[in-house]
């Protein structure tokens, strides 16, 4: 009697398997998660590599044997230099040969643009900045030894190579890198196919290569749609064995779900080397690249660009671009300036509070914009029992302005005046600039690169600094041109900064 097939589920979010359908995944508690996969039977049809065996398991060995550590030190092959700065100081330093880098973000963030142009820089910088066209009689530039290679399942090559050239035409002379998007280094496939895109990688042995998107792959070993979870895992793993098989720096462009996280098997986020989150709202120009996972380099880098009519533009200086000085005497109360850092470099933000009476029976609210609430909430308790600042009756609105998300622990200090100047209707000290930790006492803790910080300020040409009284001391060098303010509690530090 021939056997029963069983029909499975699997949850599109976290990837676990039932044996029924649910209408909540037990696993990660999503509504309307499960959807039917294909019968075991037809799932565990004969494959390339064998019955019932994935096309992962069926990669030939790299045939590695056990050497000590330095031997592979000196192996090490260079980084490949990205152009763009802010998005070689994500990376750490710029490429890996061999390495896989997986980019999210919500559709219409940028993600396409931001690697197109990268492709472009590259190609652009190997043509020695003349775009690959030398005048008449010069001799042309050496072609790069391996192509640089973009492959789209979501466009058609015409469509891109069209993008391609509207951002290639902008004006010379803004300090940014050299795109050539004529270069025939530069080339393009529509190609969903994994067989077909293995067997490009092997053929063509790019320097870098931008796979668009890893939810559109289809592995025909897999009885699954593209994008389910058996789809993705399959299909990363196979690419992220070929890229560092062939030294290969590899972009994989990965969707995001409703609440902002990649989209797909946990497992994807753990076979590739690096995880970078596009971020920001569509509806401003400020983009913000975050590396969520690094094995290169640091995860706390960021990247700022502006989206414009000829692409992503860096941002080289993101304090003024943060900042409105201009309309700093029409604010009025609940608004002030605190210097952060955002791995090596200092941001100064602006940060505004509003409050409301709450309507007659109604409850509190407390909404934060670039903030965390609950350090929000924390901080109302503490201003409430320290310093003496009422906000049972108030509704509470704090931003970060210019939709820059803040989550260093030194922003505690200025969102503690803007709100407590906000509250009392008394403004903020002008041209000072706060940065400090607040104790669930009342207490302000020190806070690092202090002299960084400051350097900051006065080059925005701010007058005053406010900072916790412990802490090591600044040279004299250091605060110069700024008159540095103490304080050793948050009731101390509204004294000194409110007026």
């Amino acid at each position: 009697m021939p056997k029963t097939e069983r029909t499975r589920f699997y949850c599109k979010h976290c990837g676990n398997e039932y044996a029924r359908w649910e209408g909540r995944c037990p696993a990660c508690n999503e509504w309307d998660a499960l959807v039917e996969a294909p019968p075991e039977r037809a799932a565990a049809r004969p494959r390339k590599g064998g019955k019932g065996e994935s096309r992962a398991a069926a990669l030939p060995s790299l045939g590695a044997r056990p050497r000590p550590l330095k031997e592979y030190a000196a192996e090490r092959v260079p980084r490949l230099p990205i152009p763009i700065g802010e998005f070689h100081r994500v990376l750490g330093g710029g490429a890996v040969p061999g390495g896989s880098v997986l980019v999210g973000g919500e559709p219409g963030i940028g993600k396409s643009t931001l690697l197109l142009q990268v492709l472009g820089a590259l190609a652009g910088e190997a043509a020695g900045g003349s775009g690959g066209r030398g005048a008449e009689g010069d001799d042309p530039p050496a072609a790069p030894v391996r192509p640089l290679l973009y492959l789209s399942g979501e466009e058609a090559p015409s469509q891109i190579a069209a993008r391609g050239l509207r951002l290639g035409d902008r004006p010379s002379g803004n300090g940014g890198p050299r795109y050539d998007f004529e270069s025939p280094a530069l080339r393009l496939a529509g190609e969903t196919d994994l067989e077909t895109i293995l067997q490009i990688l092997e053929e063509e042995r790019p320097r870098l290569a931008v796979i668009d998107s890893i939810q559109t792959l289809r592995d025909p070993s897999v009885a699954s749609a593209p994008g389910s979870v058996s789809q993705v895992r399959e299909c990363a793993l196979a690419l992220v064995d070929a890229a560092r098989r062939f030294e290969i720096a590899l972009f994989l462009i990965g969707h995001v779900t409703k609440d902002g996280s990649l989209a797909g098997p946990r497992v994807l986020e753990h076979v590739v080397d690096t995880v970078l989150n596009f971020e920001g709202d569509t509806r401003l120009g400020l983009r913000v690249l975050r590396a969520q996972k690094n094995r290169f380099g640091s995860t706390h880098e960021v990247g700022l660009f502006e989206m414009s009519g000829a692409g992503l533009l860096e941002v080289p200086d993101p304090s003024s671009a943060l900042l409105d000085r201009d309309g700093a005497d029409d604010k009025g109360a609940g608004s002030t300036v605190g210097a952060l850092c955002e791995g090596s470099r200092v941001l100064l933000v602006e940060v505004q509070a509003l409050t409301v009476p709450v309507p007659t029976g109604g409850s509190p609210r407390r909404r934060a914009t670039g903030l965390d609430a609950n350090r929000l909430a924390m901080l109302l308790a503490v201003l409430e029992t320290k310093a003496g600042v009422p906000f049972g009756a108030l509704d509470v609105f704090v931003s970060a302005a210019g939709g820059f998300d803040v989550d260093e622990p030194a922003a505690d200090l200025p969102i503690a005046l803007a709100l407590s100047s906000v509250a009392s209707g008394r403004r903020i000290r002008e041209g000072l600039v706060s940065a400090g930790e607040i104790g669930l006492g009342g207490e302000l803790r020190p806070v690092p690169r202090v002299e960084a910080r400051l350097a900051e300020a006065r080059r925005l040409g701010f007058t005053h600094f406010l900072l916790p009284t412990r802490g090591r001391d600044v040279s004299a060098a250091a605060a110069k041109g700024l008159k540095l303010l103490r304080a050793r509690t948050i009731h101390e530090a509204l004294s000194v900064a409110l007026e």
